[in-house]
């Protein structure tokens, strides 16, 4: 499952440019990250995406990948505290990080998975 919704370099931007580089190279680590994400996105949401990954929507899928990426970027985060300048600036990524999957799975459990309407 791991890297379905979004690629490690989504997450890697999300989590910044002081994100520690021993961190960006653990595929291992990332791994667990991203497959801990989409997880969670799917039991938050109650919807099975990865079965029909390729199925879905481009706006569905750019939803998704909105939203892992920004969770796995707060792992990431986590991860790497002691890489950032100032607390301020790790706590200030993981609140818009936090605040992208917070909305983005709401939207998702409020509209349904796939149920956009044609203007």
């Amino acid at each position: 499952m791991s890297f379905t919704f979004c690629s490690s370099g989504a997450a890697t931007f999300k989590a910044g440019a002081n994100v520690s580089a021993s961190v960006k190279a653990n595929e291992t680590m990332l791994a667990s990250f991203s497959d801990g994400s989409e997880g969670m996105i799917e039991q938050e949401t109650g919807m099975d995406f990865t079965t029909g990954y390729a199925g879905l929507s481009t706006s569905l899928k750019n939803a998704l990948t909105d939203i892992s990426s920004s969770l796995i970027g707060n792992k990431m985060v986590l991860a790497s505290m002691g890489e950032y300048p100032s607390n301020r600036m790790s706590e200030t990524l993981l609140d818009i990080n936090d605040d992208i999957a917070t909305k983005g799975i709401n939207n998702i459990k409020k509209r349904g998975s796939d149920n956009l309407k044609t203007p």
